[in-house]
Formats: structure tokens, C-alpha cells, sequence
């Protein structure tokens, strides 16, 4: 059995490897990006991704979708953008006298929602019942969506102009939040003189992580151990961020909501994922801390008193993670 779950781990950390060249055909510089990229894909969650424009967030998205080799669909997401446009709407048959439904782009397996957070908030409904419910409803009818299903989303952080903050309820549904940095000066002249050099032709890719693959690391991810020690230490670092709890720690005046129990599930998945990426078959307090980041810093309300002291999530987040006690 041991020596089952072993080989299990080592598969899919080929699988893993595998996935990342190929996807370093196209993405240069953003090593990071790809790797969580991949670990959201292996947790089974949605993925919001922020950054400025020109940093390969979407090029990234489309990229990791041709390695699984799913059905995609990129979603513009703009102010006058309808619920129909996303979800589909009821068209009426003429030959027959019935209303009959044309589904929209979101049955697919795949969803990039660019820029997110410029359309508005019925737009926002619709895909709320997608991401939390896998399925849309149109007319009179609820329709399921594709198995595996997964949204990505990308949004700009520094052009706020015809845009519209995304809803708590809806930031909760995404298990991780990115933030996609700039490339380093010798990454970029790499990008300068592989991409730039070429005639707008990107090299094609393998497809190495198809819904079987997928399954399969799935399985694998479930297959690492958590301790009990590990499991109460994520719950001790998501009820830090309550209001009950906050009072224990140095950090109450800087968080004025905090984190779901949806946060604790994200960790504890989160954290088994980056054991398996890391070769292990048991979770370390190390893992639970490298991914706290990216489940907290998108549910997280701060105060005015952290944003008046300039600080941000990931801010916060340093200051919590040291508070509560490793086990």
C-alpha cells in the first residue's frame, strides 16, 4: 500500500514537470506563475490573478489550457457585457413553436474571465452561480457545466476607471488570488530575445495533463497526509483573522472582516498540493505558511487604519503568520 502511494506521488510529480517545460516553451520569466498556476489546477479551484497589463497573465491561462488539452473559452469582460452573453440565453424555434436554449461561452471546461472586475454586477451573479454551483440557469431551466470546471481570472490593479470591486461572496469562490509581479532584468532580456526575435509564431505544445491525468493527480494530492497537529494549525491561523479570535493577537486593528471557513478547506488543499509538489507524502508547517498567502490576501477585509499605515494583505498576513504558534 505505502509503496503504491509512493509511486503514485512520484507520477504525478513527473506529470508535474512534464506540465512546467512545456509550459516554459511560452511563459518566460513568471516560474512562480506557472507553478501556482498548476497547484490551483491540482487543488481543483478557481484562480484570480492580478497584475499590470504586458505581464502574461492571459498568455498564461491559454498556455495551461492547451497542456490539459480542455475546452476553452476567453470571456472579455466588459461594462456592457450581459448575463446572456456569458451564461446564454432562450431562442425561439420557429418550426416547432418552442423556446429552446443556446448555451454561452462558459460551458466549457476552461474559462478565462479577463478583466473581471469591469463588468457589472448582474454579470457577476451569473458567474457566481457558475463558480459556486457548477451551473447557470437560463429562463426556466438550470443546466450543469462541464466536469472539470474551472474559471481563471485576470484584473488590473492600477486603472480603476469603468471598473466595479468585485462582491465578498464572489472573491470567496476563488481558492487562490495571484499576484503576477514583473520579470527580473536578465528575465526580460530573455523574453526580449526569444520572443521579440520571432515572427509572432509560438512553438506548439504537448498535451500532458488530460481529464485522466487530471483524476490522477487528484488522487495523488489525497493521498498525502495531514497531521492533526497541521489541520488545527490551519484553523488556528483562519480564526486568527475573526474578530472573537483577534483579540489574542497583536494585529486586531488592521482586519476589520475576516476569512470563511472556505479559507480553512483552500489551505488544508492547498497544502497537500504543495507537499506533492515538493515530492513529499505529509504536509509541513512550511507548506501550510507558502500558501496561506494566496488563500487570505483576497478574503481578508483590512481596516483604515492598516491602509493609512500604507499596509496590504500580504502585509497583514507576515504579521498573523508569525503570531500563531507552529506546531
Amino acid at each position: 500500500m505505502e509503496q503504491t502511494r509512493e509511486k503514485s506521488i512520484q507520477d504525478s510529480l513527473n506529470l508535474i514537470q512534464l506540465a512546467k517545460r512545456e509550459m516554459g516553451k511560452r511563459i518566460i520569466g513568471q516560474d512562480a506563475l506557472v507553478d501556482s498556476l498548476l497547484r490551483g489546477i491540482a487543488g481543483g479551484g478557481h484562480i484570480l490573478l492580478e497584475g499590470v497589463p504586458g505581464l502574461a497573465k492571459t498568455l498564461a491561462v491559454k498556455t495551461l489550457s492547451e497542456v490539459m488539452g480542455l475546452d476553452f473559452k476567453r470571456i472579455q469582460f466588459t461594462p456592457d457585457l450581459l448575463p446572456a452573453d456569458l451564461v446564454g440565453t432562450m431562442v425561439y424555434r420557429q418550426q416547432t413553436g418552442e423556446f429552446v436554449p443556446r448555451k454561452g461561452p462558459v460551458f466549457s471546461n476552461f474559462i478565462l474571465a479577463d478583466e473581471i472586475n469591469r463588468a457589472p454586477a448582474k454579470v457577476q451573479s451569473a458567474l457566481l452561480e457558475a463558480m459556486a454551483e457548477q451551473q447557470v440557469t437560463i429562463g426556466e431551466h438550470t443546466f450543469a457545466l462541464p466536469d472539470p470546471f474551472f474559471v481563471l481570472a485576470t484584473q488590473n490593479p492600477i486603472e480603476q476607471e469603468g471598473t466595479y470591486s468585485l462582491p465578498e461572496s464572489q472573491l470567496d469562490r476563488f481558492m487562490m488570488k495571484l499576484i503576477v509581479n514583473y520579470p527580473s532584468p536578465e528575465e526580460e532580456l530573455h523574453i526580449l530575445k526569444v520572443i521579440a526575435s520571432e515572427k509572432e509564431a509560438l512553438p506548439p505544445l504537448l498535451r500532458v495533463l488530460d481529464v485522466a491525468s487530471l483524476k490522477k493527480l487528484k488522487t495523488a494530492v489525497n493521498s498525502v497526509r495531514v497531521d492533526e497537529r497541521i489541520e488545527t494549525y490551519i484553523v488556528s491561523i483562519v480564526s486568527a483573522t475573526r474578530e472573537k479570535d483577534r483579540k489574542n493577537y497583536g494585529f486586531t486593528r488592521f482586519i476589520d472582516y475576516g476569512a470563511s471557513p472556505r479559507a480553512s478547506i483552500a489551505l488544508y488543499r492547498l497544502a497537500r498540493v504543495k507537499a506533492l509538489f515538493e515530492g513529499r507524502g505529509f504536509v509541513l508547517p512550511e507548506d501550510v505558511k507558502s500558501v496561506a498567502f494566496e488563500v487570505l490576501r483576497h478574503r481578508i477585509v483590512l481596516s483604515y487604519e492598516a491602509e493609512a499605515e500604507e499596509m496590504n494583505a500580504d502585509d497583514v498576513i507576515r504579521i498573523l503568520l508569525s503570531a500563531v504558534t507552529i506546531p
